[in-house]
C-alpha cells in the first residue's frame, strides 16, 4: 500500500487554492457535476472545501473523504480503500487528487471509485502538454476558436516529484493517449475531456460507469 505523507492543514492550504486560476477550475468542477444531475455525491479530496460548502448551500447532497482527518473531511479514508458498498453514489468527483499517489496506483484507484459509483465520475488532472489556443472575435460578427497544439517532435519534460505531484498529463511517460488507454482498462468509459481554455493546466474527463448486462431479460 502507498504511504501517503501528512502535513499540517495550514501548510497544506498555503498551496494555491484562492487564486483566479483556482476558481476558474472551480467554475468547470460545479458545472460538470451539476450537467449529471446528481443526487448524491461523493468528493475525494477535500482542499478549502470550496466546492461541498458551495453544493451544500444549494441543496446538493454531497459526502467529502480525505486521508488526512486534520483537515474535518466527512470520512476519513483514502481512495485505494473506499468504506462504502457498491454503487454508494450517483457521482464521484475527485479534483486534481490521483496525481498525488505514484502512477502504479491510478488503475487502481480509477477501479475503487468505479465499484462505488452508481454512474458517473468526474475528474480534474494536471496538463502540461504545450498548446495555444486561438480566439479570433468580431464583435457581433464573427467568433472562431482554435486548439493548436505544439509539434509532438518535442522533447518531453521528464517529471520530477516535487512533494505533490508524482506525474502530470504530458510529461515523458504519462502521455494523454496513456492515460486514456489506463482509464479504459479500468473499465470506466470517457463520455468527454477537455482542457480549460484560460487555465489549460486543468484538464477535465467526465466518466461513465457502464451498465451491467441484464441477465435475466
Amino acid at each position: 500500500m502507498v504511504e501517503q505523507i501528512k502535513v499540517e492543514p495550514e501548510t497544506y492550504m498555503k498551496i494555491v487554492y484562492d487564486g483566479e486560476d483556482r476558481f476558474i477550475s472551480y467554475w468547470h468542477q460545479i458545472d460538470n457535476l451539476m450537467k449529471l444531475n446528481p443526487g448524491e455525491i461523493l468528493e475525494i479530496g477535500v482542499g478549502n472545501r470550496f466546492l461541498s460548502k458551495y453544493l451544500i448551500e444549494r441543496g446538493v447532497n454531497i459526502l467529502t473523504i480525505d486521508f488526512d482527518g486534520r483537515l474535518l473531511p466527512s470520512v476519513e479514508a483514502t481512495v485505494l480503500n473506499l468504506p462504502f458498498k457498491d454503487n454508494c453514489f450517483d457521482v464521484i468527483a475527485a479534483f486534481e487528487v490521483l496525481e498525488h499517489l505514484p502512477y502504479e496506483y491510478f488503475i487502481m484507484a480509477l477501479k475503487e471509485i468505479k465499484r462505488v459509483t452508481r454512474k458517473y465520475v468526474v475528474l480534474s488532472l494536471p496538463d502540461v502538454s504545450r498548446i495555444f489556443f486561438l480566439t479570433v472575435n468580431i464583435s457581433g460578427l464573427f467568433k472562431r476558436e482554435m486548439k493548436i497544439p505544439f509539434p509532438s517532435k518535442l522533447k518531453q519534460e521528464v517529471h520530477q516529484y516535487n512533494g505533490e505531484h508524482f506525474w502530470e498529463i504530458g510529461k515523458k511517460k504519462f502521455e494523454f493517449n496513456r492515460i486514456k488507454k489506463d482509464i479504459s482498462l479500468s473499465g470506466l468509459k470517457i463520455l468527454d475531456t477537455y482542457r480549460i481554455k484560460k487555465e489549460p493546466y486543468f484538464r477535465f474527463f467526465t466518466l461513465e460507469k457502464p451498465s451491467s448486462p441484464d441477465l435475466f431479460p
